[in-house]
């Protein structure tokens, strides 16, 4: 089984069993990405704040060029490695890059360490191994949200944001790439690969 690199942090987790390596959130994912494979569906999450992630992703780079007076473009294409899989945002000759863009002014991280996420930390840790790179960031972006994300109830002042400083308007947390972490992350990934044929099999068998 191939997992995708934004899965990482719930394949991670830290088992309470002293017997058992894999916890039961990442049993849990496993089983539910099994039952989709299996019967052929896909859980379909939508939100506005998904919705402004994935539609304004180019605002956001946009504000990270302008701040660092750079011409990074959206990286296509993905990369896999035995058990894992991913596809960054961003791509240069030495760091992986992450743009996370952030609902309202409300909910955006300030300081990097308002930003920690353990789960972003994993992502990137995967994209480092897949990618071959030894820096990684997480940069999240306050963009102006597009009006039609909008409802009569949100407050628009937290919204329009263009008038603040652009270097004011990104976070950025760094990751240095570490080849132990790394090693634990594919003999993990090779215990959920079998937990996951396992339980196809049992789905074959019933």
């Amino acid at each position: 089984m191939i997992f995708r690199a934004s899965s990482l942090g719930k394949l991670m987790t830290t088992s309470r069993s002293k017997t058992d390596v894999l916890s039961v959130t990442a049993k849990s994912y496993i089983k539910q990405v099994a039952k989709q494979n299996y019967f052929g569906y896909q859980n379909q999450i939508s939100s506005r704040y998904i919705d402004k992630g994935q539609q304004q992703e180019q605002d956001s780079i946009d504000l990270i060029n302008t701040v660092r007076m750079e011409s990074y473009t959206k990286h296509i294409g993905r990369v896999t490695k035995d058990y894992l899989s991913g596809e960054c945002d961003i791509l240069t000759a030495d760091t992986i890059i992450d743009t996370k863009t952030s609902w309202s002014l409300d909910t955006w991280p300030e300081l990097p360490e308002e930003g920690i996420n353990s789960d972003y930390e994993w992502q990137m840790r995967a994209y480092m191994l897949l990618y071959d790179k030894p820096q990684a960031e997480v940069i999240y972006c306050l963009v102006t949200t597009d009006p039609d994300l909008l409802s009569s109830f949100d407050d628009r002042e937290l919204h329009q944001v263009d008038h603040i400083p652009g270097d004011k308007r990104i976070t950025v947390l760094k990751y240095d790439r570490d080849i132990l972490i790394e090693a634990e992350i594919m003999e993990r990934l090779q215990l959920c690969s079998e937990y996951y044929d396992n339980y196809m099999q049992q789905l074959n068998n019933k």
